[in-house]
């Protein structure tokens, strides 16, 4: 769910930024423009003046947040995190088209529009009511992974698609969500009838809109809940900014200490495919931390959607590091979208099993 976007390419900063060589209680970055190292600082005073002053300009662009994944993010000054993540994947990009290219462009540009004009009205409606937006904002934002389930459950039943990793990672996604929304239902925020009707009536609308274009585009749709997690985590992290104190001083829901630090953290870990499992175990002291580890998890849906964008890119967690055909069983019989699965099942001969 995310914030409002700057252009509509939806081009995000790189990872490769500089970041601080020490004095930090972060490692810093794998790159600097020191050329991966750290320099003591120059004594001449002229030399001096002149590292302040590109320090300076790099600081008006970006500014560094919260560690995700054991390492920095950084993040532009509009409060969006920096969704790119490690490639994980198990086949070779080649670099777009003219006309894909093209196409992608158009893609997203319909994709930032559709959700600046949701978020504009959800503005004029939850102005102050910040819990109410939340639960709303929740009841949406767990649509699009059954959307992209019942799709791929529709492939396999045609034996047009064969990726175990995608449904695993698409209903840890969809647990994790369902644990936001029941924080939001126990902080009251489902209270109001128009609030429960609003949302379930859009939540079915975007079911079906998300299924058509998962049919149509898989990448088109998975750049959506890119652009509305980006929102989420706006969202939440601007209203740490400014409920922060308050909220340090309330005690955490039930139901977030239980799903947070509770039992088995399988799913939990399986949604985050950027970092290895086991490596982020939350502590819920109070109602601010929960919403950190909100607004956390919205980041690695994030960093989760962008990488799906890259058709065969994704890969569960728990899968053995490096091992295709572990991962995703029977490769060949594959398919991106409902066209390319109709052209394949023609022109592709039947194989043994």
């Amino acid at each position: 769910m995310a914030a409002a976007l700057s252009t509509p390419s939806f081009s995000l900063p790189s990872c490769r930024a500089i970041a601080p060589c020490r004095g930090s209680s972060f490692n810093p970055l794998s790159f600097s423009p020191f050329h991966g190292k750290c320099h003591p600082l120059p004594t001449n005073s002229r030399k001096l003046n002149l590292m302040k002053a590109m320090v300076l300009q790099d600081k008006k662009k970006i500014v560094v947040t919260t560690e995700l994944n054991s390492l920095p993010v950084l993040k532009r000054t509009d409060e969006e995190p920096d969704c790119s993540v490690e490639s994980t994947s198990c086949s070779v990009e080649s670099p777009p088209s003219f006309l894909e290219s093209w196409a992608i462009k158009v893609e997203q540009t319909v994709n930032v529009l559709l959700l600046e004009s949701v978020i504009k009205i959800l503005d004029a409606l939850y102005q102050e009511r910040e819990y109410a937006r939340f639960y709303v904002l929740e009841t949406i934002a767990r649509v699009p992974y059954f959307s992209f389930i019942s799709v791929l459950h529709m492939y396999e039943s045609f034996g047009w698609w064969r990726r175990g990793d995608y449904l695993k990672v698409h209903f840890a996604e969809s647990w994790n969500e369902l644990h936001h929304l029941l924080i939001m239902e126990e902080l009251g925020g489902n209270s109001w009838w128009f609030d429960r009707f609003l949302a379930q009536h859009i939540a079915l609308f975007y079911y079906f809109m998300t299924v058509f274009m998962y049919l149509i585009s898989p990448r088109m749709a998975y750049h959506f809940s890119e652009c509305v997690e980006l929102h989420a985590y706006s969202s939440y992290d601007k209203f740490l900014t400014l409920k922060g104190d308050e909220l340090k001083k309330l005690p955490a829901p039930e139901v977030a200490l239980k799903y947070y630090t509770e039992g088995d953290l399988y799913l939990f870990d399986e949604f985050q495919t950027s970092r290895a499992p086991n490596t982020r175990r939350p502590k819920i002291e109070n109602l601010y931390d929960v919403f950190v580890n909100i607004r956390d998890d919205e980041a690695e849906h994030c960093k989760t959607m962008k990488d799906c964008q890259t058709h065969g890119n994704l890969r569960s967690p728990h899968s053995s590091a490096g091992s295709c055909k572990e991962s995703n069983t029977v490769a060949s019989k594959d398919c991106a979208g409902i066209f390319d699965c109709l052209k394949k099942s023609i022109t592709t001969p039947p194989q043994e099993e």
